[in-house]
């Protein structure tokens, strides 16, 4: 069973005059009142009786008393809490009488209970790291978000890569009027001596066939001249004549080939294979770029499967409230990290975490709780209620939602008994 605080009488502490007072045992207490009365006093009284000297006020003897610091609690458990005298000495006592000290409060009462404020003012890290270190998870979060830091750093990496080729591979020319490969020079020059080698045969003929020609002119001014021979000469020329007429239909058939279109191809061969260079140059950009945006894909996937498994990680832990949670080590509450929630939200959270801190310590101190309007109070105070748990707090007000009003370091109900019997509802030292 969670410890609370039943009762409680402070007297000459700080701004306290004389305040006693039966906290509710659930819920919210308010102490009301102007300011500068000694509502924080009052909670200064509760965290000096059971947090120990830590929380000693460095002044703590009220201003004008002639009386010692008197502070007097009873718990839940049964415990009585007190601090009197000169020294204001703690005395701690047991149901059965028995006499204990400080070691026996500090195994139930939380620290941050009675300094509240503490734990609301740490950095978002320390929040998140207290959060992690109550439901056990810290050491494989951590290991986790360092796997996925690890993971988006090199992803980020790849991922800048990765547009610096696409971008290189968009701006390369591409000419798809050329062949897949660099062209053959020697290839085109072989083509070329044989197509060359071809036609000198061709010339050759030609150059036969003029020869031919002349002399058969040769022969014909000779045949005059040698008609003694001319039976021969005849034989000789009829071979010619059948010679001339062969040559003749074999010229008739030749056709030169151009060689137009292979030189102009060597000319153009260059060029050809700086294009057929730069389309090779593309592909390779396109796919590097290509392998390096699979990358990134896969780092995002492992990315994603780590966030999965830190969301499985802490849905599987006991959380203090719903809707609490860490992610990249910082506190979210409903999705909204600590600087961006409500005032009301951040008590609850705060709250909520520290009675986790120490399930036996069953209240908490808040101070200034003007903060809150009247609906968000009332709230406030269902859900205390709902959760068992035991608030004391302060707040700048003399409405109807105090539990009791410190005036002048009284409370509402001493200040009344001191009205009507002056002389004896009240002295200093005792109630």
């Amino acid at each position: 069973m969670a410890v609370k605080i039943n009762e409680l009488e402070i007297e000459n502490l700080k701004r306290v005059k004389a305040v006693q007072m039966t906290p509710s045992a659930a819920g919210l207490t308010v102490i009301g009142g102007n300011n500068n009365q000694g509502k924080t006093s009052v909670l200064d009284a509760i965290a000096w009786a059971l947090g120990g000297n830590s929380f000693r006020p460095s002044q703590p003897h009220r201003e004008g008393s002639v009386s010692d610091p008197y502070l007097h609690v009873v718990l839940s458990n049964g415990l009585v809490v007190e601090r009197k005298g000169k020294n204001s000495d703690l005395k701690v006592t047991d149901p059965t009488g028995n006499r204990a000290g400080q070691q026996i409060l500090d195994g139930f009462i939380s620290k941050l209970a009675l300094d509240l404020p503490k734990f609301m003012q740490a950095s978002d890290s320390e929040k998140a790291n207290t959060l992690l270190n109550i439901i056990g998870v810290k050491d494989q979060l951590t290991a986790l978000e360092k796997q996925e830091n690890d993971i988006y750093q090199e992803r980020t990496a790849i991922g800048r890569i990765a547009d610096q080729k696409k971008k290189y591979a968009e701006e390369q020319t591409y000419y798809p009027d050329v062949p897949q490969a660099p062209v053959s020079a020697s290839e085109l020059i072989r083509q070329q001596q044989e197509i060359l080698a071809r036609n000198g045969e061709n010339q050759r003929k030609r150059d036969n066939l003029e020869h031919i020609k002349a002399e058969k002119r040769r022969l014909e001014m000779q045949i005059a001249d040698l008609r003694e021979k001319l039976e021969a000469m005849e034989a000789q020329y009829k071979s010619c004549a059948d010679n001339e007429l062969t040559a003749e239909k074999t010229v008739a058939q030749l056709q030169d080939e151009s060689t137009s279109e292979l030189e102009e191809s060597i000319a153009q061969i260059d060029e050809t294979n700086r294009k057929v260079r730069a389309n090779l140059d593309k592909d390779k950009a396109e796919e590097d770029a290509k392998q390096y945006a699979d990358q990134y894909n896969n780092l995002t996937k492992q990315i994603e499967d780590i966030r999965k498994q830190k969301k499985q990680l802490l849905d599987g832990a006991k959380l203090p409230l719903p809707g609490l949670t860490v992610e990249g080590g910082k506190l979210l509450y409903n999705g909204h990290p600590w600087d961006c929630m409500s005032g009301s939200d951040q008590l609850k959270v705060a709250t909520a975490i520290v009675r986790e801190l120490n399930p036996e310590c069953g209240f908490v101190l808040l101070d200034k709780l003007e903060q809150m309007d009247r609906n968000t109070l009332a709230e406030f105070g269902e859900w205390l209620e709902k959760e068992n748990l035991q608030c004391i707090a302060t707040r700048v007000s003399n409405g109807d939602e105090c539990s009791i009003i410190i005036t002048d370091g009284y409370s509402e109900s001493t200040a009344l008994k001191t009205a009507k019997a002056p002389s004896s509802a009240w002295k200093e030292g005792e109630f």
